[in-house]
């Protein structure tokens, strides 16, 4: 049994369930996405397995998840980039947001999410059981087709991606 670490609006622990019950009741839980990006600034995109237990089947972030019980952020976040996407790379926490987003199959996504950037030029090898399929893309590309085609990407990413590309100008422009 996987369970998500519940928490108020400041991330504070106020307990742990069952993960597929704190969807089905929308309870506020940890989570964190990780955005990668290669040498030319494109991020790293991961299309969800379809067998997913909601959201299969569409786009997102390079790797998003919870983490365990005595686990650390950081540390839910290398091991989960290493199990999905079959990578390593230096992760640095940017920013941290709330959302809540209603999902398929009638399940709610109301998260606490510590989003980390990573840049590396390696090859994923990745976990057929999670995703389906990989790509980088130029952020102007994927504005576009945010803009265009928002079904095709999962409802997070869909709220973090305008924070992700104002956080990823400031670093650019630090580089």
């Amino acid at each position: 049994m996987e369970e998500v670490i519940l928490v108020n609006e400041k991330d504070k622990v106020l307990g742990y369930m069952e993960k597929q019950e704190a969807h089905i009741k929308g309870l506020m839980h940890r989570a964190f996405s990780i955005f990668v990006f290669n040498d030319k600034n494109e991020l790293l995109l991961q299309k969800r397995a379809i067998e997913k237990y909601h959201s299969g089947g569409l786009w997102t972030n390079t790797c998003c998840s919870h983490p365990r019980k005595n686990e650390t952020n950081i540390e839910a976040a290398y091991r989960r980039l290493n199990e999905e996407m079959g990578i390593s790379c230096v992760l640095n926490k940017v920013f941290t947001f709330t959302y809540k987003a209603v999902l398929d199959k009638g399940l709610t996504e109301h998260e606490f999410d510590h989003v980390f950037f990573g840049f590396t030029n390696q090859k994923p090898k990745i976990n057929t059981a999670e995703v389906s399929e990989y790509k980088y893309i130029s952020i102007s590309n994927l504005e576009k087709t945010v803009s265009t085609r928002p079904e095709l990407f999962t409802e997070w990413f869909l709220i973090c991606f305008p924070k992700v590309i104002n956080q990823l100008k400031t670093i650019i422009s630090q580089r």
